[in-house]
Order: C-alpha cells, then structure tokens, then sequence
C-alpha cells in the first residue's frame, strides 16, 4: 500500500505548495507512482500543474457527490496525477459540519485508491481547519514546511500540539514525516541562524536538504510547471531533487 504525506503548515507563505508540487513532481521523475490533492482552496497546486478544477474535484470527493476515481487527472508527465481543487473548498468545512464522521470523509474516499500509488501528498490549506484535518486523519505522516525567517518557529508549537490532539482522537499512527527548512537566504546570518536553531530544536526531524530562495520556483507556477520541467538546471530544482532522494532514502526506497 502507498505512503500518504499531508504537506502542512498553518502558517502561510512558508513554501508549502511550492514543496507539494515539487516533492510530487521529483518522485515521479524518479520512477515513483506518485498522487498530489490538492485540498486548499487556492487552488495553486492544481494552477501549478497547468491543470483547472473542472466539473469534478476533491470538493466532490470530500462531500460524497462523486467518486474518487472521477477526479483523478493524468498530468503531462508520466507516474503524476492530480485530484484537483478550487475555490469551493472554502465552503465545503461549513457544508461538513452536518456530517456525522466529518473528520474522516478524504480518508473514507481515499480507501479504494491508495495501493494504486507509491506516494500520495496532499497540499493542506495554510490554516488548522476541518480540511486540515481531514488531510491528517487520512494521512500516514505530516511534513512540515518552516521559513527560514525571524518568526519561523512561531505557531509551530500550535502545530505540534494540534497533531497531538489528532493522534488522541482521529488518527494515531499519524507520524512526523519531517521538518523542511525553505527559502533560505544563505547570504544573510539570519537565515543561518534559523537553521541552527530549528535543527537544534527539532534535531533528526529536520531534513538535511534546505530550499534556498530561487526566483525560478517562484516563476515556475506561473507557467503551469514544476521546477523540474521548468528549469532543471536551477538551484531550485537541485534542491527539490536532493530532497526527494532524501525523502526515499528516510522511507527506505532506492531513488
């Protein structure tokens, strides 16, 4: 059965659909039969893959309108697919409220499709909500995306505490897949500083691959592509590349 990693972080702007997208597209590159949700209702994951959400998407999914298999998009690139999302996912956690299991309708969905994949990475909204936590109550570990920037620890210890609580009531083999230090800005002392103390604190949690800050990751969206396709001769990509080959090597895969 595939390994299912919700890409969370409460905190916006710390890289977490640049590393969704990217990790995803790496371990396809790499041979991995990999599925990247998108369950945040920017949609960027699914933008950033040149797809649209179209008539069926996880909000479908998650409300039980729609098979899973309905949503499951091929994208341009072999072993990635994608189960889209948009903007209608924001109404979705009041629309779930009513739902007797809410905590647990992606993982119910998710059941019948999870051998058919090595990998599967949801991209989880920048907030601690019902979708948040759904990705969690499905998911088999969390990676955690941190900004190498002054505050970069803040709201983490709500993180950590919120996983707790999911493993106390909705899923308790949820794991710590990993702490990702990004958009780090190597000529300053303060990025450096950053680094020391998260891996200090979180000691062999934190991935030993940092993302540096890349104008091309950030350009790469835009164009509908991951790094890989859209420079893979950027620092950017390299970085992503030595993350997925570090990320197979802590999950015991050849890369």
């Amino acid at each position: 059965m595939g390994k299912t990693i919700a890409v969370a972080n409460q905190k916006g702007g710390v890289g977490k659909t640049t590393t969704a997208v990217n990790l995803s597209a790496v371990l396809a590159e790499m041979g991995k039969k990999t599925l990247l949700v998108d369950l945040d209702p920017q949609g960027n994951a699914t933008s950033g893959l040149g797809q649209e959400a179209g008539k069926i998407s996880v909000y479908e999914v998650i409300l039980g309108v729609a098979g899973i298999e309905q949503s499951i998009r091929k994208t341009r690139w072999d072993r990635l697919s994608l189960i889209p999302g948009d903007i209608r996912m924001a109404g979705a956690e009041l629309e779930l409220a009513g739902f007797e299991d809410r905590e647990h309708q992606l993982k119910k969905a998710m059941r019948s499709i999870r051998g058919n994949y090595d990998f599967i990475i949801i991209d989880c909204p920048p907030s601690l909500n019902l979708l948040t936590l759904n990705a969690l109550g499905c998911a088999d570990s969390i990676l955690i995306p941190i900004q190498c920037e002054y505050y970069a620890l803040e709201g983490v210890t709500s993180l950590m505490n919120t996983i707790q609580r999911v493993r106390r009531s909705i899923n308790p083999q949820l794991q710590i897949e990993g702490i990702l230090l990004t958009m780090l800005d190597g000529r300053t002392n303060l990025g450096l500083q950053v680094v020391e103390q998260v891996k200090k604190h979180f000691r062999k949690q934190v991935y030993g691959v940092t993302i540096p800050r890349s104008v091309r990751l950030g350009e790469a969206p835009s164009h509908g592509e991951p790094i890989n396709v859209y420079d893979p001769r950027s620092t950017g990509c390299a970085a992503y590349r030595a993350l997925g080959a570090e990320f197979l090597r802590r999950n015991g895969r050849k890369d």
